[in-house]
């Protein structure tokens, strides 16, 4: 195995339904493990748009990489989920992911117009306003995720997040991908959505604090506007903080996103580690 410090660190994934992905900048592999117990793999080459001079740009490649990752991500969900259900004759069409992507739209609009209502009844102003708001919406997610977490085939899901994580923090340290040693690794990682989610979370209270004092609803309207803008600064704050990870203040940035973690994943099986291994191995070896 090449030596990875000496690499960026390119690598991410996803979990899946009894599966793992992990993508490079040019390719995605999905490993499903089936009702048989075994893996499947399917590897997917990536035309990121980021390639792009102009949509490759710092705080406009941070939305392109979102719609990116949205749509890629509910594309391995839906393809693990053929697999581990056995009704891979069942085809997705072009209208079902915008379908889908509309929906995780609209469930973030709900997160963002609900604490916003509620902190305006409170009557509360300026800064205050700004992180009651926060707070709220913070709350209300922790709330949906240790919810659905009780579920359990959820509960399988954020194993097999954990399961990604160790294995991608197993090769960062440069041993070698064995399932008993991947396994003694943390199943948190700096560069997890999670920390991304608090990034957005610092930045919308700078940038709502902008919002000059005006009606009601075009508060409201500058807040579903500024969803870009918040998710391109969080990007690059995320890349920053990957950069700079042993900077005392860039722990102090990541250390909540961390423990949030705790509630996104689980300790993995095994045989979750060895999908999540493979699906690694994979990808490493196709861009080496």
């Amino acid at each position: 195995m090449s030596n990875p410090q000496t690499e960026s660190l390119a690598y991410g994934g996803q979990a899946l339904i009894e599966g793992v992905m992990m993508r490079s900048n040019t390719h995605m592999v999905l490993c499903v493990r089936q009702p048989d117990n075994q893996i499947t793999t399917e590897v997917l080459r990536l035309n990121s748009r980021t390639k792009n001079r102009i949509l490759g740009l710092p705080f406009i490649r941070g939305i392109v990489m979102l719609l990116e990752t949205m749509y890629y991500g509910m594309k391995s969900l839906i393809h693990s989920a053929n697999i581990a259900l056995e009704e891979e004759d069942e085809s997705f069409t072009t209208f079902d992911y915008i379908l889908l992507i509309g929906m995780v739209l609209l469930i973030n609009g709900i997160f963002i117009a609900i604490p916003f209502f509620l902190t305006n009844y409170l009557g509360l102003k300026g800064i205050i306003f700004n992180v009651v708001e926060s707070g709220l919406r913070l709350s209300m997610f922790i709330l949906y995720l240790y919810l659905i977490s009780r579920w359990s085939e959820v509960a399988r899901v954020l194993q097999y997040h954990g399961a990604e994580h160790k294995a991608i923090n197993a090769y960062e340290a440069g041993v070698e991908l064995e399932p008993e040693m991947v396994s003694k690794f943390s199943r948190l990682n700096p560069r997890c959505g999670t920390s991304f989610l608090f990034f957005t979370v610092l930045i919308s209270i700078a940038l709502f604090s902008l919002i000059p004092r005006t009606t009601f609803l075009l508060r409201l309207g500058y807040r579903l506007l500024l969803i870009p803008a918040i998710a391109s600064i969080s990007y690059e704050l995320l890349k920053l903080s990957d950069r700079y990870r042993g900077n005392p203040v860039i722990k102090a940035l990541i250390s909540p996103g961390m423990l949030f973690q705790k509630l996104t994943t689980k300790e993995p099986e095994l045989d979750m580690i060895q999908v999540a291994v493979q699906a690694l191995e994979k990808v490493i070896n196709i861009d080496t």
